[in-house]
């Protein structure tokens, strides 16, 4: 009948509609036309509901969840500390009560040797005899089970927000900090490849004025990636002066991020450390609340010894987030339960090799399992 069609054909309308609502937003400027109870875009595929949270937050969480299928790359990138952990397989297969001390001994040693640090090894190792003794812990499975659980609690308590949070305004920006020959460069450019893979639209700033070859450097990610760059007029520029027009092209032209790169500073260097919170202050007076993130690149490699210099930026600008560089087999993981513990700043990236897509997403849980598998 008549009547049949009609509520067939709006079945079908209404199914079409909910679907169009899951869709990736556009990083293109909504244009809103007025309508009957508040406004909404002429164009269905970018509906977005009152439920929906808006394009960053959206993009945080599909950065998130595209980590989830990395794990293998992030489990060949710990493969010298699963070798120094795998000592603690052998330790617990035959484990009984009356070896408890030895055990955890050689268990503690074996976290010492993989940078977990002695106050956090202490902790863990402490936290374990007491299970055991108290009887909660009664085979070499169960001490594993919460050997890991331990660590992910430590990991995942002060590490609730390890996606990007980009607020709602748009441009988004993201400031890139760290010593010399961390990999500052480099990581801005993979994290770019990784939003732009997104559908973002992202707007590099070459803002490390000090090292000579370093716009180059940029400007071949730039091109690598597909991204605009704005660089330095003149030699003598000043690192605020670029970011500020960078931002300021990128609120002008619609972008959805601006990366900013900066010098390479010793954390000694307390008058390149100011120039960092000149640039902090230069952004923020484009945009206001910029910089949404302030992330710190740190070497793997260099383990524990990272902890001076992340205390020392954290004091002069506010790190919102590390990304720790160069965890490509050979640098010992328990460095990150380190950083995390004693500056509360949650892990955001990690670089797990050479490859464009390899600053992946840091997941907890991931590291945990990869590097006591």
């Amino acid at each position: 009948s008549l009547l049949a069609l009609l509520l067939l054909l709006r079945g079908a309308m209404a199914s079409s509609s909910a679907h169009l609502s899951f869709l990736p937003f556009s990083s293109e400027r909504l244009r809103l036309s007025p309508y009957r109870g508040g406004f909404r875009p002429p164009n269905p595929k970018f509906r977005c509901s009152a439920g929906q949270s808006g394009f960053f937050t959206r993009l945080g969480r599909l950065i998130k969840e595209k980590a989830k299928s990395d794990v293998e790359k992030v489990f060949s990138g710990f493969s010298k500390t699963r070798e120094n952990l795998a000592v603690i397989d052998e330790l617990l297969l035959f484990w009984n009560l009356a070896e408890t001390d030895r055990v955890l001994d050689e268990l503690e040693e074996a976290l010492l040797v993989s940078d977990f640090g002695p106050k956090i090894t202490v902790r863990i190792v402490e936290r374990l005899r007491d299970d055991i003794m108290s009887g909660k812990l009664k085979s070499g499975s169960e001490i594993k089970d919460a050997l890991k659980g331990s660590v992910l609690e430590m990991l995942s308590k002060k590490n609730s927000k390890t996606e990007l949070q980009l607020g709602f305004r748009k441009p988004a920006v993201v400031m890139i900090v760290g010593v010399n020959g961390g990999g500052k460069t480099t990581s801005l450019g993979k994290l770019a490849h990784r939003l732009k893979n997104e559908g973002t639209k992202v707007l590099m700033a070459a803002g490390d004025t000090f090292r000579a070859a370093a716009s180059d450097q940029l400007e071949i990610w730039a091109e690598r990636t597909g991204c605009e760059i704005v660089v330095a007029e003149g030699e003598k520029a000043k690192a605020a002066t670029v970011l500020s027009k960078a931002v300021k092209r990128g609120k002008e032209e619609g972008y959805d991020v601006v990366l900013c790169d900066t010098s390479g500073r010793l954390h000694t260097n307390y008058s390149l450390m100011e120039e960092l919170i000149a640039c902090k202050k230069a952004v923020g007076k484009v945009v206001s609340g910029a910089p949404n993130e302030i992330l710190l690149v740190l070497d793997g490699n260099t383990g524990l010894n990272m902890l001076p210099q992340a205390r020392e930026f954290n004091e002069v600008v506010g790190i919102t987030g590390l990304i720790l560089t160069k965890l490509d087999g050979s640098a010992r993981g328990g460095c990150v339960v380190s950083v995390v513990e004693e500056l509360g700043i949650p892990v955001k990236f990690i670089g797990v090799g050479e490859a464009v897509e390899d600053l992946q997403p840091f997941d907890a849980e991931a590291f945990v399992n990869a590097i006591f598998s």
